[in-house]
């Protein structure tokens, strides 16, 4: 047995004994099929992902994605405490993630886990960095960046590493420059203007809206994520629109990711946005700011 082999068993044996990871055995053929399995507890509108690692899951943006979670399983911790996230009211509104280090998982439990997943028989399309919070607050983002970059490519090339993010780790230039190492790298924008923007994604009190738009000036290539809302708050007036897009037209991202809510969501006071207005709206982005822009909802296809 080579050494490689020997250190690959000793990693796999690690991960199906840590109390987090589970792993569901089965036979196909000849083959070990080890299949990663996720535990939802507590009472929010959708359970936290109990692992770093979920999934994959049918993503009707990716294909099969598996889902990597950096943040912690046991509470929500994030930088924004979103009025439509469908994991609920975030209990801890931080940007500085370190003093909460401890809680979250490392890279080596990270990096082990994704190699068991990618070596296995496993369908997937893309590996998807998302999960419980905001994955570039990691301290150690750039790390497992590198690392999952360096595992796909050997034994999974064909396959995409995405990114879903707030933006609000874009503040460190490390994790900008992380972002030309990702494939589809896709940066939250919900708002036009800082009044929307407070509003929709109640932030940690020191994150200014401002300072992310900046950040997302300084990134080359990226796809801009947004989700539009009707009620209160909103970000489908005139007004908002007329600013965000303006915002598109001076960001030039790829391309603009839109759609609404469609899962159950903490704050009763907001409303789902129709496929007809969504729309139009892709419409406009195009037209106006010269953004390609794709809206998604149940039942359109991919």
């Amino acid at each position: 047995m080579g050494r490689s082999t020997v250190a690959f068993a000793t990693r796999l044996t690690r991960a199906k004994k840590h109390p987090i990871l589970r792993y569901a055995k089965r036979s196909e053929g000849s083959a070990e099929r080890f299949h990663l399995v996720g535990e939802g507890t507590g009472e929010m509108v959708y359970p936290l992902k109990k692992c770093y690692l979920y999934g994959p899951i049918d993503s009707r943006r990716y294909g099969r994605s598996l889902g990597i979670n950096l943040s912690p399983c046991a509470y929500k911790l994030c930088s924004f405490n979103c009025v439509y996230c469908h994991y609920g009211r975030t209990e801890t509104v931080a940007a500085d993630h370190v003093p909460y280090e401890g809680d979250l998982p490392t890279m080596e439990e990270v990096l082990v886990a994704v190699e068991v997943t990618l070596r296995s028989p496993e369908e997937l399309d893309v590996v998807t960095f998302s999960g419980n919070g905001e994955p570039t607050k990691h301290p150690r983002f750039p790390e497992i960046v590198d690392g999952v970059v360096a595992l796909r490519d050997r034994f999974r090339p064909k396959a995409k590493v995405v990114l879903l993010s707030n933006a609000t780790g874009l503040v460190r230039e490390e994790v900008r420059r992380s972002l030309s190492k990702i494939d589809l790298p896709v940066l939250k924008l919900d708002a036009g203007t800082p009044k929307t923007f407070l509003a929709i994604n109640r932030p940690d009190s020191s994150v200014r809206f401002d300072d992310i738009v900046a950040a997302l000036s300084q990134v080359e290539r990226f796809y801009v994520q947004t989700v539009f809302i009707d009620g209160k708050p909103s970000n489908t007036t005139e007004e908002e629109l007329s600013a965000y897009i303006q915002i598109l037209a001076k960001l030039r991202p790829q391309e603009a990711h839109i759609y609404s809510i469609e899962r159950p969501v903490p704050d009763k006071g907001i409303a789902r946005v129709s496929p007809e207005r969504l729309e139009e709206i892709a419409a406009r982005i195009g037209a106006e700011a010269g953004v390609r822009a794709i809206a998604y909802y149940t039942g359109k296809g991919r």
